[in-house]
């Protein structure tokens, strides 16, 4: 009896879905990125629940940082302000080189803190990036 895993066991297979899987890592890696809508809110429930601490708090919103970002997008629902999106949405390269740029500046986050005062006011805001937007870091945590 032959097995699947025996089946496979071909030099040309091996090479095809190792050259396949690399193919794949490099040119399909997703990440997902904060975007508008947190700022002036930084709601911060989903650094509780991030499995590798990959977001970064800045002084009126939160940046993941996308090379640690493993896409399991559990933060995702998390979001209060719906402000986490996959960088594979269209509109979204600005803010993965915005978060990329600021992870590398802001300190890490990991316990979840309230929310800015005036965030129910500002939850939904238009153009927030212009508006509030500070490049100071938070404090982290």
């Amino acid at each position: 009896m032959v097995t699947f895993s025996e089946s496979f066991k071909s030099p040309d297979l091996e090479i095809f879905f190792d050259t396949g899987f690399m193919f794949w890592a490099e040119h399909f890696k997703m990440t997902y990125i904060v975007g508008d809508n947190c700022i002036a809110c930084k709601y911060t429930d989903c650094v509780e629940v991030c499995p590798v601490d990959c977001f970064y708090e800045g002084e009126n919103m939160l940046v993941i940082h996308p090379d640690e970002c493993i896409d399991c997008g559990v933060c995702e629902p998390e979001c209060p302000a719906d402000a986490i999106r996959p960088d594979t949405e269209p509109g979204t390269e600005k803010w993965v080189e915005l978060n990329r740029k600021y992870a590398e500046l802001w300190p890490v986050i990991i316990t979840q803190k309230d929310p800015l005062p005036d965030a129910d006011e500002r939850d939904g805001e238009q153009d927030k990036l212009e508006k509030y937007f500070s490049e100071e870091p938070g404090e982290g945590g």
